[in-house]
């Protein structure tokens, strides 16, 4: 379940700053606003979200009017198919994080059972110290691998 946002962490979190108006320019309708809700959500949590449900309805309302696309325009965007990978390639891209690979897999995994399980008997942390982990490589988390997400 979404919770809900206030009106600081919309602007804080949910506008489009720098470049990123510059990513959404050749972009319209759905595919825009879609575009820059991928976009903010994976530069605030190193991630993409797991579908629309992800996303909070003030969001999608607050991002609509910086793309000037009608928020309704959210529902004609496809979450699987070639246009979002083609997305989440470009934003992964201009973003510098790149996907994690099977051996990148591998090394993260190496990495928790050598450093993190040896000083962390919390399980319900291990989630954040490879949301860290991922961060601090430049990698899309592998996914499926994080079950609660992490809030910067």
């Amino acid at each position: 379940m979404v919770r809900e946002v206030d009106q600081d962490e919309l602007i804080d979190r949910w506008t489009l700053v720098g470049d990123e108006m510059g990513l959404v320019a050749g972009k319209r309708g759905a595919t825009r606003l879609g575009f820059a809700l991928l976009l903010r959500f994976y530069a605030e949590r190193d991630r993409f979200p797991r579908g629309r449900s992800e996303i909070p309805g003030a969001a999608i309302d607050y991002v609509a009017c910086q793309v000037d696309v009608e928020r309704s325009e959210i529902a004609f965007y496809e979450w699987s198919g070639r246009t979002i990978e083609y997305h989440r390639a470009q934003i992964r891209t201009a973003l510098g994080f790149r996907e994690c690979s099977v051996a990148d897999a591998d090394e993260i995994t190496e990495w928790l059972v050598e450093q993190v399980t040896q000083v962390e008997r919390s399980a319900e942390r291990v989630p954040e110290h490879v949301l860290a982990q991922c961060r601090q490589r430049r990698l899309e988390p592998p996914a499926g691998s994080i079950a609660s997400p992490v809030r910067r």
